[in-house]
């Protein structure tokens, strides 16, 4: 179940984003430096080398809508922007900025929707057209199932599940993002296996 299970969530139906440089604990330091002294060039390059990263993340949470995940990075960099003078660089940047995505996609998961109301002309205009059953084979489908089941999961394994398999960052990054040990993060990271097994099975 596991290997499936891995398989699942890294190839969640969504194209891999193209390669970009990486970015060395040196250049990132010296590139976040000139960032904050207001240099645009910097901050461009600094979009540059980590939008393809955020977007993907983003693309996976979404379920695959490019365009609520590219509306959601949009809102991740104003908000990095903004908090930009805080960030003390003890996490890597692809790291911090992953957090704030993750952190900007539950708040739009959990913004209550606006509702219409509908007047009686309305109301009689809209045919319900049932489950269709195109609609139905999607909701059988193990990827949207799983991506369902990952959401559902406690906030800690979320996020581990989140940031390990949708944004590709290393388990010591997460541990020391965490404030715990490696260790700890791939226990974390069993007990999700354990859980989303149980309910995609």
């Amino acid at each position: 179940m596991r290997e499936v299970l891995t398989l699942s969530v890294l190839e969640f139906p969504l194209p891999r984003p193209a390669a970009v440089p990486s970015i060395d604990a040196v250049d990132e330091r010296i590139l976040l430096s000139r960032v904050k002294a207001g240099d645009r060039e910097a901050a461009e390059a600094m979009v540059t080398r980590t939008y393809a990263g955020v977007f993907a993340a983003l693309c996976r949470m979404t379920g695959g809508d490019r365009d609520l995940a590219a509306d959601l990075a949009q809102d991740t960099y104003r908000k990095a922007w903004e908090a930009l003078p805080a960030f003390d660089g003890r996490a890597q940047l692809s790291t911090w900025l992953f957090r704030i995505s993750y952190n900007t996609f539950l708040n739009h998961v959990r913004r209550p929707r606006r509702i219409v109301p509908l007047d009686d002309a309305s109301a009689r205009a809209v045919v319900d057209p049932g489950s269709s059953s195109e609609e139905k084979l999607t909701e059988k489908d193990e990827a949207v199932r799983l991506r369902r089941a990952v959401l559902d999961l406690p906030e800690d394994l979320r996020y581990v599940v989140t940031a390990f398999f949708w944004a590709e960052v290393p388990v010591r990054e997460i541990a020391r993002q965490a404030g715990v040990s490696t260790v700890a993060i791939r226990k974390r990271l069993k007990k999700a296996y354990s859980r989303l097994g149980e309910a995609v099975a």
